[in-house]
């Protein structure tokens, strides 16, 4: 077992791990906002940011976490009285749904079994019988369950049926873990956060916008001041990039670091070390006669793995006793939280974590048996 002094493993759905070499980059001597040295560190974050989303439009720095981002799509986009249909097939996707309530958009909850992956039929139906719906929002990955949802099949989906809706694409904990190809799949707003795969502390978010996104913010009349994507554009296309307000520029300075570690190491090996360590999890948790959370879904999350519980096992008895053994794992979320645990396998995380991951969970088993 691990001494009760050393750092535990982080093995959750963030915040991750930060690397050493990235701390380092955090950790230099405060620089100002408005200096060229930190114009060049912000350039290098969009540029660098542009293949993690698949994109050549410039990415926009968002001074908050994934879910105000999240939040900011409703405000640039939508105005009181719009429609819009959001996949609730998780979590987070009920979550944004939410927000779009709480801003007076009338909201069509589809696609609402959390066992399954959304329906591109689902998705056509939901426009084809409300024909004033302008956006459909969705999850890549909604670390709720595990699921991976075919973002590429759904926006081409609607691209057919209405060309003119907008595809928003939760991708807070999936993009920098999982390939993304918001150009070519035709996405029309995604936003990803500092602390899971781009492995930096919390605090940042960033977004991707298309032609057709800036069309409708343009029309949009929600108040968004601090969301403002047009100021932070404008700010960005600057000559010496810089942002609205005063960022947090070490969390920018550490997000540099960790964007050249990533390609360093290569986006494609990135991905195939995710899914490679995504899939372990999921033999390894069989290996020990545990079930998937939700075991049908078509495709999963390459970024983290949901585990039920083994009858009369409480998930906080196994989170605890690997706790004890060094490892923190998450809790599950909403239906699931009596249930379940969720491993976390994004960002910095390799091989030998998940290994050694599987092992403080095997021995809590044993443990757990034998006090029975």
């Amino acid at each position: 077992m691990t001494s009760a002094a050393a750092p535990l493993l982080l093995m959750t759905p963030g915040p991750t791990r930060v690397p050493e070499r990235v701390l380092r980059a955090g950790a230099r001597p405060m620089i100002h906002h408005r200096t060229r040295e930190f114009s060049a560190e912000l350039a290098t974050v969009v540029e660098l940011l542009k293949p993690v989303f698949g994109t050549e439009a410039p990415v926009l720095p968002v001074h908050t976490t994934g879910r105000g981002a999240l939040e900011a799509a409703i405000c640039n986009f939508l105005s009181i009285g719009d429609e819009i249909a959001v996949c609730c097939n998780g979590k987070f996707g009920e979550m944004w749904a939410g927000f779009a309530e709480s801003y007076g958009i009338i909201v069509h909850r589809i696609c609402t079994d959390w066992t399954r992956e959304v329906d591109v039929m689902d998705v056509a139906r939901a426009l084809e019988t409300h024909p004033k719906i302008c956006a459909v929002a969705l999850t890549y990955s909604d670390t709720s369950t595990g699921v991976s949802n075919d973002i590429a099949t759904v926006a081409r989906t609607i691209r057919a049926v209405r060309p003119d809706v907008l595809v928003l694409v939760d991708g807070v904990s999936s993009i920098g873990g999982m390939p993304f190809a918001f150009d070519s799949w035709g996405v029309d707003f995604a936003a990803t956060a500092s602390q899971k795969c781009l492995m930096s502390s919390p605090g940042l978010s960033f977004v991707a916008l298309s032609d057709r996104a800036w069309t409708a913010t343009s029309r949009a009349k929600l108040p968004r001041n601090y969301w403002d994507f047009a100021a932070i554009q404008k700010e960005i296309s600057k000559e010496c990039p810089e942002t609205p307000g005063t960022p947090p520029v070490d969390i920018v300075l550490q997000i540099a670091e960790a964007l050249r570690l990533m390609h360093e190491e290569g986006l494609e090996r990135v991905y195939q070390r995710h899914a490679q360590m995504a899939e372990r999890a999921r033999n390894g948790a069989a290996e020990l006669g545990l079930a998937l959370q939700c075991p049908n879904f078509g495709s999963f999350s390459t970024t983290l793995t949901a585990i039920a519980a083994p009858a009369g096992v409480a998930p906080k008895e196994l989170r605890n006793g690997m706790r004890v053994r060094g490892v923190l794992t998450a809790g599950g979320l909403g239906k699931y939280a009596d249930t379940s645990f969720r491993i976390g396998h994004m960002g910095d995380i390799r091989m030998a974590d998940v290994d050694r991951t599987l092992v403080a969970l095997a021995e809590t088993l044993a443990e757990l048996r034998v006090a029975r």
